[in-house]
């Protein structure tokens, strides 16, 4: 499907080899989204009451099931072939996953912000990790919510889960052996087993699509980070290898009926971000090493570098671009993005490219600085853009 408005020699003759290719019909779609929808305002007044203990549990859980109604109904409208319940129920998409494995807390804010007001688009604060308990899954922690989504919509239900490494890259060997552990190999072990669990929780409930959402991988590229990891004792590029063989193993044990990608983050909170910095560090290892089929990555501002970082990805992988931000209420250029996705297609060829914002709009519940307005505008974009580039969402 040939990119119009995109005239190099060179996009022509890719375009022109993957014009013929069958529409997807299982994960990634060539239009997606990373899954945090904004949440309405009557909503988070609702939450804000039920944890001062004026409603009950009954009562916010009636508003939840209405809010995500409408949030189906949202991507049902702008043209998605799947759909997510906007972690409605979540504060943010991986305290709540954590919180049901023990008595672990993934986001705590300590010390001064590192630079950039709430919604300035700016460095912001990187939570850190308190682990006083061993990780333990005891139940399934998205099963409900799957069915819930699934009785709601004929869409595929996508289900998003945190990366099994974020724990540790937020507190480091220091915080699992604070109280809970005495080895840090007893720690990954109990990791790898709870997540292995829920995936299988997952399937057996008839869950197909599974996005784990990664924030330590593309953080590695950046210097600040790398000296901060540094300052605590931990090799940076030793720790790459630790967090891949670790999901590796989570990977392997997965059943075969998942569709497993992966979202790569570099902090999404109230509009800020947690690091800068190109794939390049990282990027032979994480697409080579590391056995995830496709990948959403950030590719919405210069902070994420070039697509240059995209050699390195496999033919038998796919890329998902992280092309719009979720993080500004101001809408896109459809002939830039247009121009970026051939620009990309020199490095990984057109059938395997897909596009989307570059994370969700609401990391945590609060969201970012974007309107309701802004929000439904920028997935209509990326649809329209996927049916213009390969004639199909």
């Amino acid at each position: 499907m040939p990119l119009r408005g995109v005239c190099s020699d060179a996009s022509l003759a890719i375009m022109n080899v993957h014009a013929g290719v069958v529409a997807r019909g299982k994960p990634p779609f060539r239009a997606e989204h990373i899954g945090s929808l904004l949440r309405p305002k009557a909503l988070l007044e609702l939450r804000a009451r039920f944890a001062r203990g004026e409603i009950s549990q009954t009562d916010l859980t009636t508003a939840e099931d209405a809010a995500i109604s409408g949030a189906i109904g949202l991507q049902e409208r702008v043209g998605l072939r799947f759909a997510t319940d906007g972690e409605f129920r979540r504060r943010s998409y991986h305290s709540f996953f954590y919180q049901q494995l023990g008595d672990l807390n993934i986001d705590t804010i300590a010390g001064a912000d590192a630079g950039g007001a709430e919604g300035s688009d700016g460095r912001g604060t990187q939570p850190v990790a308190l682990i006083k308990s061993r990780v333990r899954w005891t139940h399934p922690i998205n099963v409900a919510d799957f069915n819930f989504l699934k009785s709601k919509t004929q869409l595929l239900p996508k289900v998003t889960i945190p990366g099994p490494c974020a724990l540790h890259f937020r507190g480091g060997d220091a915080a699992v052996l604070a109280s809970a552990y005495r080895d840090t190999d007893q720690f990954w072990d109990d990791t790898i087993e709870a997540f292995g669990r829920e995936l299988i929780a997952l399937a057996d409930a008839g869950c197909r699509y599974v996005q784990i959402d990664e924030t330590a991988f593309a953080k590695f590229g950046d210097a600040d980070v790398q000296a901060n990891l540094a300052a605590r004792g931990d090799n940076w590029s030793a720790l790459i290898d630790r967090y891949i063989a670790v999901t590796n193993r989570i990977l392997r044990s997965a059943p075969g009926s998942l569709h497993i990608g992966m979202h790569l983050c570099r902090g999404n909170r109230g509009g800020n971000w947690h690091a800068e910095g190109s794939y390049e560090d990282v990027a032979e290892r994480l697409f080579n090493t590391l056995e995830i089929p496709f990948y959403f990555l950030e590719f919405d501002t210069p902070r994420a570098g070039t697509f240059t970082p995209l050699r390195f990805v496999p033919r038998h992988k796919s890329v998902v671009l992280g092309l719009v931000s979720s993080k500004t209420p101001v809408l896109e250029d459809k002939q830039v993005l247009r121009a970026r996705v051939e620009q990309a297609s020199r490095h990984v060829s057109l059938d395997r490219l897909a596009v989307s914002p570059q994370c969700g709009f609401a990391s945590i519940d609060t969201g970012n600085p974007v309107t309701y307005q802004a929000q439904e505008a920028k997935l209509r974009l990326v649809v329209e853009l996927a049916h213009e580039i390969w004639g199909e969402a």
